[in-house]
């Protein structure tokens, strides 16, 4: 037993120099990952965009597709995810900045109901006891940024260098979607070009600025990161449609289980049903943004500030939840402790 508590201390002394490792190097993370899309877009552009069919069609939703990758990219990486001690943001004005429909753009961010249809009411407050301030439900501390965040996911060091939070997760799941697509095509339509880049046609030769070899390494990467990324987009597509966080997730299984064991079933205030879950994260529908929204990379707003939030009718709380039960940051220090 003493021997598992101290193997167990290793791996998380393991795990928090890991976290301090990848956070100093995030922003050479960052600056690579830039570096690699607007190569991928480059060579994607000058070698098989113009094969593509249908150029006169095509070449707007390629020029869209990209656009939206870099900017998404660009948002996730800028825009600070919101902190629970930073003070409460307004929307921003210019081209950049979408516009509510007319319905909602006099409504506030927060309030009893946020529309006919979906009830909001303000979450409880805790205490965080590692850097002791009041926080409102489904807020987290990040270990590495050492602050609660509203609306806490997870922490990105390779992809971002920043947490994903209530402020740029929308960019975040909307860059993956745009990852996918863009590095879908580049796979179905470049495979000819890769062979050809590889000396496979002896009879053709490479005529384009893009090297041979930069073409291939984006290649072989797209191909790699649309397997795996349309696995971890369609998960976090799940978990928004359940109404629920990465973090939320995991502790959701936990609450099913200690719920299950007195007979009783556990219910997530959250969950709104999927259609409504998906409107409420993405901001559109009737009381939100347009949904046209979803095609261009504009800043826009939560539907909440993270101090309160659309639950279930009747619900305040999650069904089949006691008080004292909800799980919190402390819970990770005390198993290490144990």
């Amino acid at each position: 037993m003493i021997c598992a508590k101290q193997v167990f201390r290793c791996f998380r002394c393991l795990e928090r120099a890991g976290d301090k490792l990848t956070g100093a190097a995030g922003p050479v993370f960052v600056t690579l990952g830039a570096v690699l899309l607007s190569t991928g877009a480059f060579c994607f552009f000058e070698v098989v965009r113009p094969s593509v069919p249908l150029p006169l069609f095509s070449t707007p939703i390629c020029v869209l597709i990209a656009f939206n990758l870099l900017m998404h990219y660009y948002w996730v990486c800028v825009v600070p995810p919101g902190f629970v001690t930073d003070t409460p943001r307004t929307p921003g004005k210019g081209l950049l900045w979408a516009r509510k429909r007319r319905s909602a753009r006099n409504r506030a961010l927060t309030g009893v109901r946020w529309s006919d249809d979906v009830q909001i009411t303000p979450g409880t407050l805790s205490r965080c006891r590692k850097c002791s301030i009041l926080r409102p439900e489904r807020s987290h501390h990040c270990r590495i940024c050492n602050r609660c965040v509203l609306k806490y996911d997870h922490h990105c060091p390779v992809r971002i260098n920043q947490c994903v939070g209530l402020h740029n997760e929308r960019h975040f799941v909307l860059f993956l979607i745009y990852l996918v697509v863009s590095t879908f095509f580049y796979a179905l339509f470049g495979w000819r070009y890769g062979l050809n880049a590889l000396g496979w046609y002896d009879d053709e030769a490479w005529p384009y600025w893009s090297p041979p070899v930069p073409f291939v390494a984006t290649y072989v990467l797209s191909v790699v990161l649309c397997l795996a990324v349309v696995i971890m987009v369609s998960w976090h597509l799940w978990g928004i449609a359940c109404g629920e966080t990465s973090v939320e997730a995991a502790d959701h299984e936990q609450y099913r289980t200690l719920v299950s064991g007195r007979g009783e079933t556990f219910v997530n205030s959250y969950d709104l049903g999927k259609r409504k879950n998906l409107e409420l994260f993405f901001n559109i529908g009737k009381d939100g943004y347009p949904i046209y929204t979803l095609l261009f990379p504009f800043r826009i707003e939560p539907y909440t500030d993270g101090r309160a939030w659309a639950r279930r009718p009747g619900y305040e709380r999650h069904g089949g939840l006691r008080a004292g039960e909800e799980l919190t940051d402390e819970e990770e220090d005390a198993d290490a402790g144990a």
